[in-house]
């Protein structure tokens, strides 16, 4: 069964009772939740790789399909950690302060990357971004924490 610690079993069985059922599984659509739910930061595109679907009632993943999948996501590189976040913010930190404009960090979370749609951004700033000052400014650095801590989820 996967080289998954005992504790972690618990886990993933856990997830499995709020997002599904241990007999039946979850649906695939839910899959990269099921993740985020256990610590992953898996991408869409490795979502998809690993057996995801975009539409509900498609598939179901089942515990023994599951474990193998989150042993291999649990292994991935390419997943971005607080320091790697708060390095490309500073790209947008022209005053090098700690702040950047709430705009182009709206623009980013749109455009760049797998990009969010306009209500994703504003659950997001709403779950997780301090207003802006005067100017247009936000610090960035409360704005990671508290994303990373406490994830978002999207409906």
């Amino acid at each position: 069964m996967a080289d998954v610690p005992k504790r972690e079993i618990e886990n993933v069985e856990f997830v499995f009772e709020v997002m599904g059922s241990a007999g039946e599984g979850i649906d695939a659509v839910d899959l990269g939740d099921a993740l985020r739910a256990l610590n992953l930061n898996p991408t869409l595109a490795l979502i998809e790789k690993m057996g995801g679907t975009k539409k509900r009632n498609e598939k179901k993943i089942k515990m023994d399909e599951f474990l193998p999948i989150y042993s291999q996501v649990k292994k991935e590189k390419e997943q971005g950690c607080y320091e790697d976040f708060i390095e490309c913010l500073k790209l947008y930190d022209k005053e090098e302060n700690g702040t950047m404009m709430l705009a182009e960090l709206q623009h980013a979370l749109l455009a760049l990357g797998e990009s969010l749609d306009d209500e994703q951004v504003e659950t997001l700033f709403a779950d997780c971004m301090d207003p802006e000052d005067d100017e247009g400014l936000i610090p960035y650095s409360q704005f990671i924490q508290r994303l990373m801590s406490d994830p978002v989820v999207f409906d």
